[in-house]
């Protein structure tokens, strides 16, 4: 006789049932780790997002300062008249538009504008058909020149102050 021992069905050992088993516990696993990963994947992504769209609000500004910066360079130890200043008012017309609206640099915006303002007022006046200028008024026109200067120097350390925290409102 004959003994044999037969299973059930197909499949159903102890052996491929704890196969089946462990094959389903490391699939989840799996899947928990990957939904977990893909989490701080999206919030890096949102972070990232909402750092860029800051950024994005901090290139007008940027590149207005920018350009503040090589107009006044321009200018720099030249006796200016009122129309030299025509690039540098227009330069501070946009960034007064839009100091109000750039919460991140906004008092450095407004210092600009104000320091801009300053430096415009220095403008020595035309000098006229005079063809000898006395000495009283060449000395006064020398004054003012060096004023002048003065708030053409403040003007650039207002403008590298402003780029300065645009430059760190950017990296952080």
């Amino acid at each position: 006789m004959m003994t044999s021992t037969t299973t059930l069905a197909i499949g159903t050992g102890a052996g491929s049932l704890a196969l089946t088993a462990v094959s389903f516990l490391v699939t989840g696993v799996l899947a928990t780790y990957t939904l977990l990963h893909h989490k701080q994947v999206f919030a890096w992504m949102r972070t990232i997002r909402s750092k860029d769209e800051a950024n994005t609000e901090l290139d007008k500004p940027a590149e207005w300062l920018a350009d503040l910066y090589k107009a006044q360079c321009r200018l720099a130890q030249k006796p200016c008249r009122a129309d030299d200043f025509e690039d540098i008012s227009q330069i501070n017309n946009m960034i007064k538009g839009i100091a109000d609206h750039v919460e991140a640099v906004r008092p450095e915006l407004a210092k600009v504008v104000e320091r801009v303002d300053e430096y415009i007022a220095t403008a020595l006046p035309d000098p006229g058909p005079a063809v000898k200028v006395p000495l009283l008024e060449h000395r006064t026109q020398l004054a003012r020149a060096m004023r002048q200067e003065a708030a053409r120097n403040e003007l650039v350390r207002a403008v590298i102050a402003a780029q300065q925290k645009i430059k760190t409102q950017r990296h952080s």
